[in-house]
């Protein structure tokens, strides 16, 4: 590996060898190890070779950033970069990109034909595959490998994970040779702290040299408000801690974008910087604003020049990226940020502070999984700049310290499948591929692959019945069978009830002093015979037909539960397959496929990138958006493609040609969710006009400051809302068969 001026570790060297050898490859190690020299690696030979690669990443914002670090390493025109929103040199030789791109180029559709778009491509980088945990998104790294070419060599590169060598063995078995290199070496060692708020005026090492939990650490006093735990804030003694002991920069992490804004505010006035490094923040601040002039009344300016700053998803990109520019030249000392943060961004740190190891969902606090926490704590220490790399928890009342230290001392979790059929993978694998085959690919999942293990208590209840029926297996004096005792049985309870409603019979008849009747007479023979050929077995003088006889109707309730273990086997097995299905009814009921293969509007909605691509086709050929303005256009897509929010935002009126677009929207809703709940089918069908009304007058022209000033929301999440709406409004331009009028509009609104 010549290309390197500094000797490789030894796992970067099998990584690389393995590359060199022709064979994909899995790399699970640390954060910070250094997995991408060996994605480096990749690319140099694809120059070399004169092929191309393509270095794929979970973030837009990521992918930025390597599209530029790659860029200043290889030259500008070697390098491209594909994001929902964003085309740049994709015929290069590097080409960097979304994972969601990367799996719909491998559909082909409105990205041109699979063939096509992997020409020459020899790579394929899927870093970050962790994020095949990922509940919403996990199913994109799935699809990518299972539909990526057999000839294109995959570089996956992991966090650490508990099952690397299951999922190895899943890519080896779907798309071509491929090896594990696993790794639990750090370059820079971690010493875990923590802040006890009993001792505020230092750091208590969490562990003693034995691994045990250091007991000087008290657990926090529970403080309740108004029936509720409260959490008191000690990020400023925290901070100082850090300061005093040399353990800045700091990733500060929070779970909240309010606690990260508030808590940035609170450390404004600790001086953390000196005045030459304020006087070099000042002028980078300058220089930046120069080229980005609607940020030069933003409220979070003074922080920075403190050297502090929040990061977060309700902050524009554009903002953010300042930040990280800030850390990385290390004048900002402390970044708040939630913990997409620890998602592989550039952002170097001596220390990471964890606010909580608990944290709030829908449905209560839980516990961070031990693969969320290895994430983040791996944040800290700086390969070539620091011996340690400092992580603190800060103690909270709702987990005892001897849970924390349990959470340190975990593996990581293991990946799980996330693998989710949706209308579009419906359509474009119909589109290729007949039913059989398109099942055959389904089939490929992880999920199916790994089903094997996750079924194990299951099969192991098999396992259980099986040795139970086994052994009551009854060796019978005279050879009968259990099928022929079960006949007997059957004989002998039909008899048993024949004789005692013939006695009533005869009972009845003889107090009426009247004689039987032809059919009670034949009705009495009959039983008589069954009594004869009860004789001909010798259970009824068998002292074991008792005991054999209960044998059999246990084994009998053994079967029956076996069948239904089975059942719940295939059930478990086919679930993604039965889930494809359920799409495809779906589809077939509302004429977007027939004979399995996708009609016009079938084709038309598998090229569409959305949450639910059925929803948005429908409301495309119902014609209700034709005769509406560019704004009021946006306006609407605005109010479809914005999920529900789980904040209390006020109602901003919105143009009287939305609201009535949008309730004839309602009634297609009302159609599509009959449909899919019959088939038990989820796909959300949003109507939330939230910033309906603001992406009106952003169309018209507004400035954004005005914008802005009319919702306390961050502008992060206003932007994030209106790119939305410009990605479906490009797909309106390029898929196929939508109305030219509503085309036209799109590119007016775009």
């Amino acid at each position: 590996m010549h290309e390197f001026p500094f000797e490789l570790d030894e796992f970067q060297k099998d990584a690389c060898n393995f590359i060199n050898e022709g064979k994909s490859v899995v790399v699970c190690a640390p954060t910070g190890a250094g997995k991408t020299v060996i994605a480096q690696h990749a690319i140099h030979r694809a120059l070399e070779e004169g092929k191309r690669v393509f270095y794929t990443t979970p973030l837009k914002a990521l992918s930025n950033q390597k599209f530029y670090d790659f860029g200043e390493k290889y030259g500008t025109e070697k390098v491209g970069l594909l994001t929902g929103d964003t085309s740049i040199n994709r015929g290069a030789q590097i080409v960097v990109m979304t994972t969601e791109v990367f799996r719909n180029m491998l559909y082909g559709t409105n990205f041109g034909a699979v063939a096509d778009n992997m020409k020459d491509v020899k790579y394929v980088v899927l870093d970050e595959v962790h994020y095949m945990n990922d509940e919403q998104r996990g199913t994109v790294w799935e699809e990518s490998i299972i539909y990526c070419p057999t000839n294109v060599q995959i570089i996956a590169l992991s966090a650490t994970v508990a099952n690397a060598d299951e999922l190895t063995d899943w890519i080896n078995t779907v798309h071509s040779k491929t090896e594990l290199v696993n790794t639990d070496f750090r370059p820079v060692p971690l010493k875990f702290f923590y802040f006890d708020s009993s001792q505020p005026t230092k750091l208590l090492p969490l562990l003693t040299p034995s691994g045990a939990l250091n007991n000087k650490i008290k657990p926090e006093r529970r403080q309740f408000s108004h029936g509720k735990m409260k959490q008191k804030s000690y990020v400023k003694e925290v901070v100082r801690n850090l300061q005093s002991q040399d353990m800045l920069p700091a990733i500060y992490f929070t779970f909240s974008r309010r606690k990260c804004d508030e808590q940035m505010e609170k450390c404004a006035g600790l001086e953390l910087v000196t005045p030459g490094e304020k006087a070099q923040i000042r002028q980078f601040i300058d220089d930046y604003i120069a080229e980005n002039p609607y940020l030069y009344n933003n409220k979070h300016i003074e922080y920075l020049l403190c050297g502090v700053a929040s990061h977060h998803a309700g902050l524009l990109p554009s903002w953010k990226c300042l930040v990280e520019k800030l850390f990385q030249k290390g004048l900002i000392k402390v970044v708040f940020a939630t913990e997409t943060l620890a998602a592989g961004i550039n952002m170097p740190a001596r220390s990471t502070v964890i606010s909580s190891t608990s944290k709030r969902t829908d449905s209560g606090h839980r516990m961070l999984t031990a693969s969320e926490f290895l994430q983040m704590s791996g944040r800290a220490g700086r390969r070539g700049m620091d011996e340690v790399g400092y992580v603190t928890i800060v103690g909270t009342p709702f987990q005892s310290p001897e849970e924390v230290a349990e959470l340190v001392l975990s593996d990581a979790n293991p990946l799980e499948s996330r693998f989710s059929p949706s209308y579009s993978m419906v359509l474009n694998l119909l589109q290729r591929f007949s039913l059989d085959e398109a099942k055959e690919l389904i089939l490929k999942s992880f999920g199916y692959f790994s089903s094997g293990s996750r079924l194990q208590p299951i099969l192991k209840q098999i396992e259980l019945n099986n040795r139970e029926i086994a052994e009551r297996q009854f060796a019978c004096p005279h050879k009968y069978s259990d099928s022929e005792l079960f006949e007997y049985d059957k004989i002998r309870h039909i008899y048993v009830q024949n004789r005692q409603t013939y006695k009533k019979i005869c009972k009845q008849e003889k107090a009426k002093n009247r004689p039987l009747s032809a059919e009670a007479i034949q009705f009495g023979r009959e039983t008589k015979a069954m009594l004869a050929k009860m004789h001909e077995f010798h259970c009824d003088t068998c002292k074991l037909y008792k005991k054999h006889s209960k044998n059999i109707e246990v084994i009998e309730r053994l079967n029956v539960r076996q069948k239904k273990l089975e059942k719940e086997i295939d059930r478990q097995r086919d679930i993604f397959w039965n889930k494809f299905l359920a799409h495809r009814s779906v589809l077939i009921d509302f004429g977007y496929l027939k004979d399995d293969y996708p009609t016009e509007r079938g084709i038309t909605t598998s090229q569409i990138r959305s949450e639910n691509e059925l929803y948005i086709s429908e409301i495309i050929f119902s014609g209700i958006l034709e005769k509406l303005t560019p704004s009021q256009l946006a306006g609407v897509i605005c109010a479809i493609t914005t999920e529900d929010l789980r904040i209390e935002i006020p109602y901003i009126p919105f143009s009287e040609p939305v609201r009535k677009t949008l309730n004839l929207i309602r009634n297609i809703r009302r159609k599509i969710e009959k449909v899919q709940n019959n088939y038990q089918v989820e796909a959300p069908l949003y109507i939330n006009p939230y910033f309906s009304s603001l992406i009106e007058l952003w169309v018209e022209g507004a400035e954004w400051e005005s914008i802005c000033g009319q919702i306390d929301i961050g502008e992060g999440d206003i932007v994030r809302a209106f790119k939305r709406v410009v990605d479906v409004l490009r797909q309106f331009t390029t898929i196929e068969n939508v109305p030219e009028a509503l085309v036209f509009t799109a590119r007016e609104a775009i």
